[in-house]
């Protein structure tokens, strides 16, 4: 992993396109798979203009990834689909256009679940992503790419997006950091959507103060996104004795638990540690999962083969037509999580189903209300397991498991940062910490004290 302190004194030592240069050697070997489009004459153009001076800002010269459902104007942007393997969008997403206002080099789009379905990358029309730490093993999903670029020191930043997990799940498998920002902080505009009232874009970074450094740039103000708070990020350090609550209904393995249980211990000794119940969150997850898929099924409506994506040269019939093309072009974890939604949202079934699923998320916001009444930290285990081997996950609804711990933060639309503090058999696996709506700069805080006075536990 290349921190941006770490590039800046190789820039200063051997020139911005020299350090490019070398850099963009290894991401175009790609030996992770972990990117979908790599953008070296974009990236070498901007590094002369960094060397000529015209490149400002406060990412000036650093290299950025881009998860490929972000919108990048001349750049194909494909959502890891057959559906839209050569579409190449107009115009730049929000963040895209912060990063260039900032001076970002952008040295790629980086390998996803389809249209950020999963939770391995696998479902990717493009291929897995392999894990830089184990290349037998996944690098997590659905930001499986933009990890697996720091991890693998092939990007300094990367941007990944959030709609259950997508940005911290990668982040523990692989050792990397990652935020799922509040929800409105960061606008979504030029997001491909799947689930619109749970997804984020969020930072991932080698440090906690280079993730800090990303969500200055990408946080604020946008009236594109109705959804967006209009606030903008700056990061300060939060020094406090913090009240830190053990999530009791967040669970993982038998060894990922006794490495948690021994990361708590060391963590009583620099804040108040307490468990607490929030009992929703034993429905979290079918409803997160009811709500998502329903918004996905409306979502993805769009892709017909005449309005948007992947075509037929041949019109025989519309029905025909219309079938085909979405036969072709999704994936088969697509099409069931469309199938899923619509069923949820038909008549005589969205009352049974999505109405009841909206009541539930309902649960877990007041539970988290509750709790940060409290408490200002609430932890857990980020993913119940290590990373999958590739290929280990055969059914879906073990995948959708997997997700037990994240999803609670998207359905309260509050902040979680995953911390690689764990390590289970020479596997990392994250410490994700979980903070009232706009907290982001005490999550950060807490994450460098604990860094600093508890370090890392290894089972």
């Amino acid at each position: 992993m290349i921190s941006v302190a770490e590039w800046k004194e190789r820039v200063e030592s051997e020139g911005a396109l020299n350090c490019v240069e070398k850099l963009m050697k290894e991401v175009k070997k790609n030996r992770y798979n972990s990117f979908i489009t790599v953008t070296e004459e974009i990236a070498l153009s901007q590094a002369e203009e960094y060397e000529k001076g015209k490149l400002k800002g406060k990412l000036a010269g650093i290299p950025v990834a881009i998860k490929d459902n972000i919108s990048t104007a001349g750049i194909r942007t494909t959502c890891a689909s057959k559906m839209l393997h050569d579409y190449v969008p107009p115009f730049d997403a929000h963040v895209v256009e912060r990063l260039k206002e900032e001076g970002a080099i952008i040295v790629g789009k980086t390998n996803m679940d389809e249209f950020a379905m999963g939770t391995t990358t696998e479902t990717s029309y493009f291929g897995v992503v392999r894990n830089p730490r184990d290349e037998s093993r996944v690098a997590g999903g659905s930001s499986g790419g933009s990890a697996s670029s720091i991890a693998g020191g092939e990007t300094v930043l990367s941007l990944g997006s959030d709609t259950g997990g997508s940005i911290r799940c990668p982040a523990s498998f692989t050792g990397v950091y990652g935020l799922k920002p509040t929800y409105g902080l960061v606008s979504r505009y030029g997001l491909i959507p799947y689930a619109n009232s749970l997804e984020q874009i969020g930072p991932m970074a080698a440090s906690l103060d280079d993730l800090a450094l990303l969500l200055e740039v990408i946080a604020g103000r946008d009236q594109r996104d109705s959804t967006n708070a209009g606030r903008e990020f700056r990061f300060e350090f939060v020094e406090k004795d913090f009240k830190v609550g053990i999530v009791k209904e967040m669970k993982a393995n038998e060894k990922v638990m006794a490495a948690f249980e021994e990361f708590v211990e060391k963590l009583k000794k620099v804040a108040k540690v307490k468990e607490i119940s929030l009992p929703s969150l034993n429905y979290a997850l079918p409803a997160y999962y009811v709500i998502a898929m329903s918004e996905a099924s409306s979502n993805l409506a769009r892709y017909d083969g005449v309005r948007y994506g992947y075509t037929l040269e041949k019109l025989d019939s519309w029905r025909k037509f219309f079938a085909k093309v979405r036969a072709e072009g999704f994936g088969e974890e697509v099409k069931r999580r469309i199938m899923m939604g619509s069923f949820a949202l038909s008549t005589g079934y969205y009352g049974k189903y999505y109405l009841k699923a909206l009541k539930v998320r309902t649960l877990v916001i007041n539970d988290f209300k509750r709790a940060f009444e409290s408490f200002d930290i609430l932890i857990s285990p980020t993913m119940p397991d290590v990373a999958f081997k590739i290929g280990e996950i055969k059914d879906p609804v073990t995948m959708y498991y997997a997700d037990v711990n994240t999803v609670p933060a998207n359905l309260a639309g509050i902040p979680a940062l995953s911390v690689p503090l764990l390590e289970v058999d020479g596997l990392p696996v994250g410490v994700q910490l979980m903070g009232n709506h706009f907290s982001e700069s005490a999550l950060i805080s807490f994450g460098k004290i604990v860094e600093e006075r508890v370090g890392k536990v290894e089972v």
